[in-house]
């Protein structure tokens, strides 16, 4: 869809008044200056300075011919003689100081003496007008260039979106992978961009606002710039902090700009990023920048709801907190459609490896999907992060294609850490942390509904990590049961069992284990209703409803009474697991010993080896 940028430039007719005269008058402004500057120079220039002593010496002797006397200087010729003997004419120039018989010192000698007055013109042109003009120019200057105090003043109020023109926007729906029921969801405003007069030939009304909402990394900028490539339309970006300033009111003159620009290029799509930086509830929280928040959100509210329901301007929204957004944000008429886009699924992920791939030469065994079975959970960007740690790595061993080793070799990477080579441990820690490993592994395989056992390893990675235990699930889980709730704390704790199972005591390594056991049994209590001394009540809140604490944590909702009776039912639930899974071990003792054994040699252990490890007595002894 080509769109006209501004009225067509036609040539001005002959014997117009056009901008010639303009220009010429600016030269011949500037020449007269230049040849002003150029006088006044050369006779700064021309006259050399000389003490007042000097003169007076060089009046007595009767070497001074010619004087001109101002307020302040005294200029004139001095005839002297040169090396040869002959007549040397030179000028000088000196301070006039308070000297009464100056004159009467002049006439006796007879040298001819004017007196100088500077005329108002000279002295208004440099006084007044050449530094002004100096500054116009410094600050004309400044402001074409963009930067500086004077294009700060002149465009402070001015928005900071970024045009993209529709040819520059080369995404489209196809290189957005992961998220179909979310493509879905925008055809429809796509199709009004392209035909807005069948959808007003019917009284339809486009939706003004659509906002999308998801984690980080699940593409929601990647997806608006789909749409405006889609729809073949200019496309605003610009973040919600670009609009709040210390001052008063200046978010709210940006929004307003913001949508003028829009309106001109209509039809057209204005994207805000991180929509939460400005659209908050109000009344929140208290202060000055709170203020002028507000202002910010009130105009954004008006905009719209102020232009023309088919005036061809959609506005897209991206936020990964949509529970602190303002009611009167999200009404029927500014955003009220939400489009989810949520983390992909197992065929999303798979679909997105490939997407990632396409530039990147893979062997011919490299199995994507079972790269996407081993990332649950895991959003675009960090599968576009394991696609380029499997190339670097790849790269490193100058290897022609990316192979399944560098492929899961990555994986680990981004899901563990890096590789700690200069961390070594001794025999004894060794020996903890393989015992630590296997506990976990031998636990979970024991466990009805865990997830099965892809690698172990005992080699350091990332800042804390001495060794892990990966599983991998066969499919992606939406929904889990008490028991497989409780198999994971079990599991969790398996490694610390071992530990107090082989060596009598326990160590720091399993800090992570117990915090990560904790909160999953809280969970049971105060969330999922899944104890019977507790019952039923939703006792506890996320953080962020309460305005407090990191995301992801939770805030007690309940009384003194009710917390002490939670505090005792998650630690009789600990208590459980653990003995739970120091049975499981200590039944099979001997498969510990053997996987162990198996570890320290290899330092690591893929699933289908340790399946084997564990099997019973003979069928093991026979794989050996």
């Amino acid at each position: 869809m080509e769109r006209a940028t501004g009225p067509p430039r036609t040539p001005a007719p002959e014997g117009s008044s056009g901008p010639m005269p303009r220009v010429t008058l600016l030269w011949v402004g500037a020449a007269l200056l230049v040849l002003v500057l150029w006088q006044h120079v050369y006779n700064r220039v021309a006259f050399e300075p000389i003490a007042y002593s000097q003169f007076k010496s060089a009046l007595t002797a009767g070497e001074v011919t010619r004087v001109s006397v101002s307020e302040t200087l005294i200029e004139g010729e001095i005839v002297g003689k040169a090396a040869d003997g002959s007549a040397k004419l030179s000028l000088f120039r000196t301070s006039r100081i308070d000297d009464p018989k100056l004159t009467e010192q002049l006439l006796a000698a007879g040298v001819e003496a004017v007196g100088v007055h500077p005329s108002a013109l000279s002295q208004m042109l440099f006084a007044w007008v050449l530094p002004l003009a100096l500054l116009f120019g410094l600050w004309a200057y400044l402001s074409r260039r963009g930067t500086g105090p004077g294009a700060q003043a002149f465009s402070f109020g001015k928005s900071r979106a970024k045009l993209v023109a529709h040819r520059e926007t080369d995404v489209s729906f196809a290189q957005v992978e992961g998220c179909a029921e979310a493509k879905a969801e925008l055809v429809e405003i796509v199709d009004y961009l392209r035909h807005p007069a069948r959808y007003s030939a019917l009284g339809a009304k486009i939706p003004k606002g659509a906002l999308l909402v998801g984690p980080p990394g699940t593409g929601k900028t990647l997806l608006a710039r789909a749409v405006a490539g889609e729809a073949g339309v200019p496309f605003y970006s610009i973040s919600g902090s670009d609009f709040v300033e210390m001052f008063v009111g200046v978010g709210a003159a940006r929004v307003r700009d913001l949508f003028e620009q829009a309106k001109k290029q209509a039809p057209c799509i204005v994207f805000i990023d991180e929509i939460d930086a400005i659209g908050r509830q109000r009344g929140a929280h208290m202060g000055f920048s709170n203020d002028e928040r507000e202002q910010t959100l009130n105009q954004l509210l008006v905009e719209l709801d102020g232009f023309d329901a088919n005036a061809g301007v959609i506005v897209l929204a991206a936020t990964n907190r949509p529970e602190i957004l303002d009611r009167a944000l999200l009404r029927p008429g500014r955003f009220d459609r939400q489009v989810l886009v949520d983390l992909p699924d197992r065929e999303g992920r798979q679909a997105i490896l490939r997407l990632h791939a396409r530039n990147k030469p893979l062997a011919e065994q490299v199995d994507l999907g079972l790269i996407a079975r081993g990332t649950p959970g895991f959003s675009g960007a960090d599968l576009a992060n394991v696609a380029n740690e499997a190339a670097l790595l790849a790269a490193r061993d100058h290897a022609s294609v990316i192979s399944q080793h560098h492929l899961e070799a990555a994986l680990e990477k981004v899901v563990v850490g890096p590789e700690r080579k200069s961390r070594r441990l001794t025999e004894h820690d060794r020996r903890r942390v393989a015992y630590h490993e296997i506990g976990h592994a031998l636990v979970a395989a024991r466990s009805p509904g865990a997830d099965p056992i892809h690698k172990i390893s005992i080699v350091p990675r990332g800042r804390g990590a001495l060794g892990y235990t990966l599983q991998v699930p066969e499919s992606d889980r939406f929904l889990m049961t008490k028991a497989e709730i409780f198999g994971r704390i079990r599991t969790l704790l398996g490694g610390r069992a071992s530990e107090d199972l082989v060596f009598g005591e326990a160590s720091t390594g399993a800090q992570d284990d117990l915090q990560r056991a904790t909160a999953l049994a809280r969970q049971m209590v105060t969330v999922y209703g899944m104890s019977a001394a507790i019952g039923l009540p939703h006792c506890a809140q996320p953080a962020y409803a309460a305005s407090v604490g990191a995301p992801g944590s939770l805030v007690r909702d309940c009384s003194e009474a009710t917390a002490h009776l939670i505090d005792v039912e998650v630690r009789r639930m600990l208590d459980d697991a653990y003995r739970e899974a120091r049975e499981i071990l200590s039944r099979e003792r001997s498969k510990l010993e053997r996987a162990v054994r198996e570890l320290l040699q290899h330092e690591t252990l893929d699933g289908r080896r340790f399946a084997e490890l564990i099997q019973d007595d003979q069928p093991a002894r026979a794989a050996a």
